[in-house]
């Protein structure tokens, strides 16, 4: 019942009717628990409020379904006004995004032309590192390539590793030289056995052989979990290999485990918050759905009770 329930928010995700039905109802059903407003003031409030419990933050403007070289180079400028008032406002923030969104299927070079806008704007104000956030396996290869591209300029970029692709302790391995800041993650996206492991308990053992693999290269993790079982092999790692906790972070989602987030920022340890804004929203919204039944007994609770 679990895997069909995932599977059907995973369907959902993907209705370009639903989504845009989903911009004009605005944060409803329960999506506000997940994503901190629908504009850059919102957000910025958001993460001055995380700030003060002690977390850094990664800003993410929500997008999905672009197919104009006009709505790329809007999400781009949007991109850089998000790093400009993260700039002007003096919050502990990065800022997330998909190259989708900056064009990536209507032409690789404007995509990058659009990459190198916002890492030029993140330099200018105050050297903020860009995560590119990884997509479905169909974006997996390019997005590595872009990626390798810019690290020939660019040192405040990085990209997402994601443990349930059987290429990740590969891709790790072919990147170690480049010294890059990965984010590592399970996955979140329906992908076929022919790519991805489709058992949750070799896609979690992978998880912790890639963690370990890029630590130990001595390159810059940002694991992102709320698996207390993953925290706690990190600090086995920390400890048993000596790695300094300048090395590593945890990551965690925007209305997740939020006193878990307080609890380990009390631990010393450098606790960043994913923080989603905007109104395409409901995309990023169904596959939070899609991760875990307990987040839809919160929105079903949500729509039923005052």
């Amino acid at each position: 019942m679990e895997q069909l329930m995932k599977d059907f928010f995973l369907f959902l995700s993907k209705n370009q009717g639903l989504n845009a039905a989903a911009k004009k109802w605005g944060l409803r059903f329960g999506a506000s628990r997940f994503v901190s407003g629908e504009t850059i003031q919102e957000a910025i409030k958001g993460v001055k409020d995380l700030n003060q419990k002690g977390l850094c933050c990664t800003l993410d403007h929500l997008g999905e379904f672009v197919f104009s070289v006009e709505e790329a180079n809007e999400s781009a400028d949007y991109c850089i006004k998000t790093l400009e008032a993260i700039h002007s406002s003096g919050v502990d923030c990065n800022l997330s995004l998909k190259m989708t969104q900056l064009g990536l299927d209507i032409s690789r070079d404007l995509c990058v032309t659009n990459m190198r806008r916002i890492l030029d704007s993140a330099k200018k104000n105050g050297n903020i590192f860009v995560r590119i956030d990884m997509e479905d396996y169909a974006h997996n290869e390019v997005t590595l390539e872009i990626l390798r591209e810019l690290l020939q300029d660019y040192d405040n970029v990085g990209t997402v590793i994601q443990a349930y692709l059987y290429k990740s302790t590969d891709d790790i391995d072919s990147l170690k030289d480049k010294h890059p800041n990965f984010r590592l993650v399970k996955g979140a996206y329906k992908e076929s056995p022919q790519v991805a492991y489709p058992n949750k308990a070799d896609v979690d053992e992978n998880y912790k052989k890639i963690i370990k693999q890029h630590l130990l290269n001595g390159n810059y993790a940002a694991v992102a979990t709320h698996d207390d079982n993953i925290i706690a092999y990190v600090k086995q790692l920390e400890k048993e290999h000596n790695i300094p906790r300048s090395q590593f972070e945890f990551q965690m989602l925007y209305g997740i485990r939020t006193q878990s987030q307080v609890d380990l920022a009390r631990e010393g340890y450098r606790m960043r918050v994913y923080v989603p804004y905007g109104n395409d929203w409901y995309g990023y919204f169904m596959r939070r759905l899609a991760e875990s039944p307990a987040n839809v007994k919160f929105v079903l609770k949500g729509m039923f009770t005052k």
